[in-house]
């Protein structure tokens, strides 16, 4: 009995060198190079076979369309971004992945090429290691598409820790800070700076609040959407950030007063109104909020400070009681346990309880009398 037919042929051509070509869904296919030698020749063509037999292969042709191409077509069918993504996308790959990418045929991108774009955006010449990662974060996830298309056989970017945003660590407000802020920001925006730091809530979060969301008398405030400003000056109010952003969190007593003066002297009596309205009743813009804040900022001296640094300093309030990792999360309305980690670093205040704690079962221990002869005496 005869052995299996070869796969594909080899021909010797004038040059010396030899070519390796194979038929697959009736068209001929040409290796991409040429071999020096029949047996390499023959070796890549066992490669294609074996692709074909476990479903790996990929049609050389479909690699040859150019990345530029293939994102502009992408991007239109991520119909599930938000607005503030999209736009982010848009930017991130006019800027920064187009000018690289662009004109290069996606099978032509390999790991080097990658490997060689990231280091240079993450150089002293680059753009720096947040947009670099935000910018390979993009090129993986576009990549990834054009594996799953089958346009290529495997993603090069595999850059380990590329993606990484390695951000310098916020300022942490104290609570002291944290009032003399609200109180030099004024009475209309008050309640905004002791949601943010109190309540963890974004910027975006607390603008799309309304008067329905804030229920006093079981003390919580519900985070149903946001509010974001797009480059064109458009406010859009959606959906909050993530599917855990949609969460409901309980206020702290000390900021109630805050908010009842709030609603009765800013909001509307609808439960619809927004909580925190423009002067013209409409949306609050962001730009409004951050000029008041500037002005607060240096009022107090506490320049540095952002305004997202309130919900960063809140966060690592909520972790100093104790907090699990999942009540964290629930608070802070993330999905990955990753953020509320970064949280639950040790502050001294919180090394201070521990500390007591341990004291306490030393004292214990060491006591005269000791548990046996407590129980015994009982």
């Amino acid at each position: 009995m005869g052995g299996r037919r070869q796969f594909g042929s080899v021909r010797r051509l004038k040059s010396g060198r030899w070519q390796a070509s194979y038929w697959w869904e009736g068209v001929r296919h040409l290796a991409p190079s040429t071999f020096e030698t029949k047996i390499a020749a023959t070796r890549w063509l066992s490669t294609v076979d074996a692709d074909l037999t476990r479903g790996g292969w990929v049609d050389p042709r479909a690699g040859q369309i150019t990345f530029g191409r293939y994102a502009a077509s992408w991007l239109p069918l991520r119909t599930d971004l938000r607005p503030k993504t999209r736009e982010l996308y848009a930017g991130l790959l006019r800027r920064h992945l187009l000018p690289a990418f662009g004109q290069l045929e996606l099978g032509r991108i390999s790991s080097s090429h990658v490997r060689v774009w990231i280091s240079n955006m993450s150089g002293p010449d680059g753009p720096g290691e947040a947009t670099a990662a935000r910018s390979y974060r993009l090129l993986r996830t576009i990549m990834n598409t054009a594996v799953a298309d089958e346009l290529i056989l495997k993603n090069p970017c595999q850059v380990k820790g590329g993606g990484v945003e390695r951000s310098p660590e916020r300022p942490i407000a104290t609570v002291p800070q944290v009032h003399a802020l609200a109180d030099a920001i004024g009475p209309r925006f008050r309640a905004a700076v002791l949601l943010a730091a109190f309540c963890s809530l974004r910027r975006g979060e607390i603008l799309g609040l309304q008067r329905a969301d804030v229920d006093l008398l079981h003390g919580t405030v519900t985070v149903r959407r946001a509010v974001v400003s797009l480059a064109d000056g458009t406010l859009h109010l959606g959906d909050p950030k993530t599917a855990a952003s949609r969460r409901t969190v309980a206020i702290p007593k000390v900021i109630v007063p805050a908010l009842v003066d709030h609603l009765e002297k800013y909001a509307e009596l609808r439960p619809s109104a927004h909580l925190f309205l423009g002067e013209k009743g409409g949306l609050l813009r962001p730009h409004v909020l951050q000029m008041a804040w500037d002005k607060a900022r240096r009022q107090t001296g506490l320049e540095h400070l952002h305004f997202h640094d309130l919900r960063h300093s809140g966060n690592t309030w909520a972790a100093a009681t104790g907090a699990s990792t999942r009540e964290l999360m629930a608070r802070m309305g993330h999905a990955s346990a990753t953020a509320a980690l970064r949280y639950q670093h040790a502050t001294a205040d919180r090394d201070r309880v521990i500390a007591d704690a341990l004291s306490q079962l030393g004292e214990q221990a060491l006591a005269p009398v000791t548990h046996v002869e407590r129980y015994r005496a009982g």
